[in-house]
């Protein structure tokens, strides 16, 4: 074997090596992203929001990637309990319940803290359920919270987070 051959054989042997590395961690990644996918997401920051006398739990999605999962995949949720979508700018808010498994109540609310309008969900569909005029936030909850607490469009929820 010249020195040539032996440079040329070490080089491919640690190239080979670094690309097995690299495929492995790959391979890895790829079959851990199912997983993860699809998993609620349940490490939201929360804040405390209220509606008259009644206290809110809210996880909060202000990234496009937590609102793009939003409540997905979650099996039940606590009554009390909602998640809290912020959007940049007040538009025209349209929600679809695609991998959502639990029935929900969409509140589509105003930087004042005004129910535009309330929209209850189905589980698994690809409706467009949509605000009636531009908001920001969108309050989803279990389905009929609202209206067991009395709630319609008009009222007005407390503790909004400042606007982005």
């Amino acid at each position: 074997m010249t020195a040539t051959t032996t440079k040329n054989a070490s080089w491919f042997s640690a190239t080979l090596g670094r690309r097995s590395l690299l495929g492995l961690s790959t391979l890895l990644l790829i079959t851990a992203l199912p997983a993860r996918a699809n998993s609620p997401q349940t490490d939201l920051p929360r804040i405390a929001m209220g509606a008259g006398i009644h206290r809110i739990d809210a996880q909060v999605a202000a990234t496009p990637a937590q609102r793009q999962i939003g409540l997905m995949w979650r099996k039940e949720m606590p009554q009390n309990e909602g998640m809290l979508f912020i959007f940049e700018q007040p538009s025209v808010q349209c929600f679809w319940m695609m991998n959502t498994l639990l029935p929900l109540t969409a509140a589509f609310i105003a930087d004042d803290g005004t129910i535009v309008n309330l929209v209850d969900m189905k589980p698994q569909t690809t409706d467009s359920h949509c605000s009636a005029k531009p908001v920001r936030y969108v309050l989803e909850m279990n389905q009929g919270w609202f209206g067991k607490k009395g709630l319609a469009a008009g009222a007005r929820m407390t503790g909004l987070p400042a606007r982005p």
